[in-house]
């Protein structure tokens, strides 16, 4: 690229910044933060929107109002729009259509006509790529066409395409038409290079959708060459994408897998950090049970029916966070809410119920927060968002990088409070990793935390071990 590419990334998802490094995350819909980080030319700013868990009209204006404030502020100063990102799940759930539309419109209201939509949902690390428009998820080491796999039957967002021209008229209700659609191939990224594929982009107008190839980074940078060919010439794109798209966008190249050296636990902390489980899928099970395997944890469960008493709920989150951080002085702790069903007929009662159950968990972890443990590890994609940003109080981040190829990030907090600076915060999501993914990660950050100590605490000789 002859200049660099500023991105905004609306990401309907906290797990998004999987395939990233050195880029920066807000928690916040507050446009303040996010042009601190985008009046910087080349700079990467994820807005943590959570907007899948949210109904499409709520979705739409989040985005609207968000990039409304900051491409205003922008063009007031006098300084260039960012590229615009609407990343979201690799398996095609979320307001595909709706979300990027609205950042269209944006753009327009700013006097910018948008060429065309990339669409390119492919994240290479968990086996998720498209060939001849078909995109993939390789699940138990067979790949499967989307629209056979149980992400398909997602209860909100399900889909029946696995051709990603025919799933985009599907999920557009038929108003978006195939014939109006292109095609980058694997055949154009590979043989006719940046050049073939900039001649396709070319043909994009009045914001046609572009269906984007892939198997792996390599054509994935190919493509984000000739998108840079096409910005310099003064067309505009807006991007739907998976996680490892960034990547290239963003001018990255390889993934940064995380040592303890690269690990910052500040000082004052405790000697051990805790996981807080908000995930009770089978894999986090099995994660649990080897992270047991590996070390003796303190272990609190949080009793459900408790937490929905109003007058026994205060004293038993107080309990644990008095007995959590006891434990921390000697060993690393596990905090997970019981599973037993409590029953209710009426949906909205149940919501609430399940809301009052995770706030619970956040109410742990922030009360344990206040004594700084050397790091926390959230498990569970909704669970790592509340975590971080009313449990820890962050509301800024940067991603240092992750602990395997493009999975399970490390956020090390910018802006948070005293008490959450200095320590690391993981985000796990809930059905990633091997069955040993947690515990390794653990054992990583324990000696990232004994480092530390180690560091601040240089051992002494006696003077009577070295006579002279």
């Amino acid at each position: 690229m002859t200049t660099p590419r500023t991105l905004l990334v609306l990401d309907d998802d906290p797990t998004g910044s999987q395939c990233v490094h050195d880029v920066d995350v807000v928690l916040e819909l507050d446009p303040a933060p996010v042009l601190d980080v985008v009046r910087n030319p080349g700079r990467t700013c994820f807005v943590l929107t959570n907007s899948r868990a949210r109904p499409e009209a709520e979705a739409v204006a989040i985005n609207t109002e968000l990039v409304s404030a900051v491409l205003g502020r922008l063009k007031a100063e006098g300084l260039p729009l960012p590229h615009l990102v609407s990343r979201s799940d690799s398996t095609l759930r979320g307001h595909v259509i709706a979300e990027p539309t609205a950042l269209a419109d944006v753009l327009a209201g700013q006097g910018v006509a948008v060429d065309g939509f990339l669409f390119a949902p492919a994240m290479i690390e968990a086996g998720r790529y498209t060939e001849d428009d078909v995109h993939y998820a390789v699940l138990q080491g067979k790949p499967m066409p989307v629209g056979e796999t149980d992400f398909a039957a997602d209860a909100t967002f399900g889909y029946s395409s696995s051709d990603l021209k025919d799933f985009l008229v599907e999920r557009s209700g038929g108003s978006l038409e195939r014939d109006a659609m292109l095609s980058i191939g694997l055949e154009d990224i590979r043989t006719g290079g940046a050049a073939a594929v900039a001649d396709i982009l070319r043909r994009a107008k009045d914001r046609a959708w572009v269906v984007v190839n892939a198997t792996s980074y390599a054509d994935l940078d190919t493509v984000a060459q000739a998108l840079a060919v096409l910005e310099a010439e003064g067309r505009t794109f807006v991007t739907r994408c998976g996680p490892s798209f960034v990547r290239p966008l963003a001018g990255l190249t390889g993934s940064r897998e995380l040592d303890p050296e690269d690990i910052v636990v500040g000082p004052g902390r405790l000697p051990h950090g805790l996981v807080a489980v908000g995930s009770h899928v089978g894999l986090t099970n099995r994660q649990l049970a080897e992270l047991r395997t590996r070390r003796e944890l303190f272990e609190v469960e949080l009793d459900v029916p408790t937490l929905l008493d109003d007058d026994a709920r205060p004293g038993h989150v107080a309990d644990a966070v008095t007995r959590i951080v006891e434990a921390l002085a000697s060993r690393d702790a596990v905090v997970w809410t019981s599973r037993e069903l409590v029953r209710t007929e009426d949906p909205d009662e149940s919501l609430a119920i399940a809301r009052s159950v995770s706030d619970a968990l956040v109410e742990v972890v922030h009360g344990v927060a206040r004594s700084r443990p050397a790091w926390v590890v959230a498990k569970g994609g909704i669970t790592s968002h509340e975590v971080a940003h009313r449990g820890l109080g962050i509301r800024r981040a940067s991603v240092t990088g992750q602990f395997f190829p493009g999975q399970i990030s490390l956020f090390q907090p910018t802006d948070a409070p005293d008490t959450t600076q200095g320590g690391p915060y993981v985000v796990f999501p809930g059905n990633v990793g091997g069955e040993s993914a947690l515990a390794d990660v653990v054992d990583v950050l324990d000696r990232a935390a004994e480092r530390a100590r180690s560091t601040a605490h240089p051992r002494t000789s006696d003077p009577q071990e070295n006579p002279s």
